[in-house]
This record gives C-alpha cells, structure tokens and sequence, in this order.
C-alpha cells in the first residue's frame, strides 16, 4: 500500500472514530477488492471489530465489471472497438454491456439484492457500504429513487473521490411513509485536513489466495 493510501485510510477511520458511539458504524459490509478492504480494515481497528454487529466482505459490492473496456476512455473504445462503440452509443451508457462486461443495470440488480439482505439483517442498524464509484452512483439510484438520465447526469458532474463519503439517515417526516435523505455526499474534508490528496484512482480484484 502506498504511502498516501495509508494516510487516507487513516485520516477516513479517525473521522469515524470521532463520531459519537451511537452514530459510529456497526455494520461493516465492503467490497473484497484491495483498496476497499483495506479501508474498512482500517476503520475497524479505529472502532474495534469485537464492537461491530457485522464485518463481511461481500462480492456484491466489487466495482462494475467493464470486461475487454476495462481501463478504456469512450475515445479508447471507439479507437480500439469501434463496433462496441457504435453500440455503446445506440442503447447508451446505463445499458450498454461489453463483452465479458456488466451495464448499469446489472449493478443495479445485484445491488438490489444487498439492500435485501440490509433490510432483512441489519434493520436499524448503522451501516457502513466501502465499494467503488458506479457502486456508490447506483446506491444513489436506488435511495434517491432518481431516473436513468438523473444518475447518468450525476456520474458526469464528477468522479467520487477515493475515500469519500455518501451517508444517509431515515427520517421518518420524508415521503408517506419516512425515507433515507442524503447527508453527505463525496465528503472529503477528512482528507483534506490531514493534507492528504484527493484521488480518484481505480481500484483491483484483490491478489487470489494460493
């Protein structure tokens, strides 16, 4: 882990670490990629595992599998696959599955089963999601209940930034019937006050085991 990697993780769990114990995570559910684990790693030694209701790394949550795209810019697709491209462009960025690949909406799909599992687990609890960008910009769809055009719109305004925060609370006044509201979104400012950089570099499967 580089050195910066290890200042940002540790500037994130110290922010959690501050919080009050009623708000501070005790459900920790993470994506088994490397930079992911390693941050609920670290938050976890700052909050104590033997306090934590859950700690489970869960493959529903690793980033949106890109397959023969994976590392491409659009232009890289079009230059490298230009029929992809061309399909890419008729059904769209939410649909469009590249071979070996997932669309947006397979993301969605497994996403909906972890809030399942979430509702059916961990109702009241204090959840902790550690995943990825498309994974982060699908929980929004979902919570916000937004549209195609709404999260594609979000996606495009700006990347999420590693070891941001999107956090959400019920609040039983919203809606019929009471609905998570958004908090926080890309919240940074634990990075930035411990003057670590802010960025946005994917992240990798973690090295299989021998």
């Amino acid at each position: 882990m580089p050195p910066c990697g290890r200042i940002a993780y540790h500037a994130l769990a110290q922010w959690f670490a501050a919080m009050p114990p009623g708000s501070q995570p005790n459900v920790v559910l993470y994506s088994p990629y490397q930079r992911a684990r390693a941050t609920a790693q670290a938050v976890l030694q700052c909050l104590g595992p033997d306090d934590m209701l859950a700690v489970l790394a869960d493959e529903r949550l690793r980033e949106k599998e890109f397959g023969i795209t994976d590392r491409l810019t659009p232009l890289g697709i079009e230059h490298k696959y230009p029929e992809l491209a061309s399909q890419r462009k008729h059904v769209g960025k939410f649909y469009f599955r590249p071979p070996g690949g997932e669309s947006w909406c397979d993301v969605i799909l497994r996403l909906r089963s972890v809030l399942d599992t979430i509702t059916r687990e961990y109702r009241r609890e204090r959840v902790l999601i550690v995943g990825h960008q498309v994974i982060v910009n699908c929980f929004r769809y979902l919570f916000e209940r937004m549209d195609e055009d709404t999260i594609l719109s979000v996606d495009r305004t700006a990347d999420v930034p590693n070891c941001g925060v999107t956090s959400y609370a019920f609040d039983p006044d919203a809606g019929k019937r009471g609905k998570l509201v958004l908090e926080l979104e890309n919240f940074v400012a634990p990075l930035k006050n411990s003057g670590t950089p802010v960025t946005v570099q994917p992240d990798i499967p973690a090295a299989p085991k021998p």
